[in-house]
This record gives structure tokens, C-alpha cells and sequence, in this order.
């Protein structure tokens, strides 16, 4: 035997004898792998329902490069086409419409304006209601009217109602009446002009009755139908019998009590 085949033969006897290798699987198998394909399966799903959701939420809302629905923006502000409806307040420096449409404001209660300075501090109000409108201080308009067919009332339940202009202020009624009431009093001053009455007829209700007798027995005399009108000192009237002449001293004791 040669040396090399004696090196071989010695290296062969001394390898280790593997009998019976066993094999082991690399990989998921049984029901963790079709578990694993479920969820798979699922998030597929997931993405896809999502993916559908949000071009249908894009195409309902007609999201655009400008804007969202009726709302565009553009270089001078926010745009609104058609009606839009605002669940919370809206807070802006200007409100315009367009200048071949109206500007409709809709609640299902009341329309609150609020205008506050710099510090936060109201100076004026606006609500709109089912009785009309309610201004919390002063208001400046050349005009005020109604509705057609409508009546026009301006109310102070409180307080006083003024109404002042440097060249006038002008109340008419075209088709219908004026009336003006109040609780207290009611003043009609003119300070370097007069107070003009241009009418066919005018009357004044509830003026008091002076008391006149041109005989002693008052029976006999004829119902009196004709009457004179009196005025006292500071400016009050009263209504005396017209007679031949005055009768407004003869009952002028009706000033005493005024």
C-alpha cells in the first residue's frame, strides 16, 4: 500500500457516519399560513374600500384645484356660488354678493350681526327674528322700508325712539296710514323752523271738555254739537261750548289742573 492511499483510507475511517438525516422545513405552513393570507386578503380590501371612499367623498364634494363645492377661492377672498349652510360662526371683514344678485341670509331662528372694535367690545347689533329686526345701538341708513303690502313699525319698548338728520327726516305713507304711539309722551319740536299740519282733516281725540252754561237751567238747551278750541299757557288744548263769542275764559279753570 502506497502512502497516499494509506493518507486516504485514514481520513475515511476517521469522518463521522450521519445515517438517517432528518430534514426540517423552512417557510409557514398549516393555519398560520392561511392566516397569514386572510389578513392580507383583508388589508386588500381595507384599501380598496378606502380607496372608493375617498374618490366618492372627492367626486360628492367636487374637490377641484380652486376650491370645494360652492366654495372657490380666489385671489380677493372666498367665493360661494348657490346657498351654503355654516354650523358654526362665520367671522369675516366683508360680505358682498354679486351684482346681478341679492344677498339672502337663512336661519331657522334668528340672524345675529355682531360688530365689535379692537378690544373685543360690541358696538352694534343686528337680530333678525320672527317680529323683525333688532338693532342693540344707534343705526344709519337713508332708508328704511317694508315689504310690499307689509306694515312698517318702529318699535322702542324700553327706551325712547329717536329720529334725527342735519336736513330733516322724512315719514311717509303712500298707500296707507302713519301712526305714531307711545307711552309717556310724545314730542314734536322744531328749534328754528314750525311744525306744518297739511291735511283735509285734522282731528284730536281725547281732549278735555271744559264746562260752559249760558243759563241757569240746562235742560231745555239744545244738545251742544260745536265746540272750541282752547289753548292753556304751556301749550295744553282743551275743548270749551262754542258759543256767540270765546267761551275759552269762561273755562279756562281746566288749565289750573294741568
Amino acid at each position: 500500500m502506497t502512502r497516499e492511499q494509506y493518507i486516504l483510507a485514514t481520513q475515511q475511517n476517521s469522518l463521522p457516519r450521519i445515517e438517517n438525516p432528518q430534514l426540517y422545513p423552512v417557510g409557514i405552513y398549516g393555519w398560520r399560513k392561511r392566516c397569514l393570507y386572510f389578513f392580507v386578503l383583508l388589508l386588500l380590501v381595507t384599501m380598496i374600500v378606502n380607496l372608493a371612499m375617498t374618490i366618492w367623498i372627492l367626486k360628492v364634494m367636487n374637490f377641484t384645484v380652486d376650491g370645494m363645492g360652492n366654495l372657490r377661492v380666489t385671489k380677493k377672498g372666498i367665493r360661494l356660488e348657490g346657498i351654503s349652510e355654516f354650523l358654526l360662526p362665520l367671522y369675516v371683514k366683508e360680505i358682498h354678493s354679486r351684482k346681478d344678485s341679492p344677498l339672502v341670509l337663512q336661519s331657522d331662528r334668528n340672524v345675529t350681526v355682531n360688530a365689535r372694535n379692537h378690544m373685543g367690545q360690541l358696538t352694534g347689533q343686528l337680530t333678525v327674528g320672527t317680529e323683525g329686526a333688532v338693532f342693540g345701538h344707534s343705526v344709519e341708513t337713508p332708508h328704511i322700508r317694508a315689504e310690499p303690502s307689509q306694515d312698517l313699525k318702529l318699535e322702542s319698548p324700553t327706551r325712547s325712539l329717536i329720529m334725527e338728520a342735519p336736513r330733516g327726516v322724512q315719514v311717509s305713507a303712500a298707500a296707507g296710514d302713519l301712526k305714531a304711539t307711545c307711552r309717556k309722551e310724545l314730542h314734536l319740536q322744531s328749534t328754528e323752523g314750525e311744525i306744518f299740519l297739511n291735511a283735509d282733516i285734522i282731528r284730536l281725540g281725547n281732549l278735555p271738555m271744559g264746562s260752559f252754561s249760558s243759563s241757569p237751567s240746562s235742560s231745555s238747551t239744545p244738545r251742544q254739537t260745536i265746540y272750541e278750541l282752547c289753548v292753556c299757557p304751556n301749550g295744553k288744548l282743551y275743548l270749551s261750548p262754542a258759543g256767540a263769542g270765546s267761551t275759552c275764559q269762561s273755562t279756562s279753570n281746566i288749565c289750573l289742573w294741568s
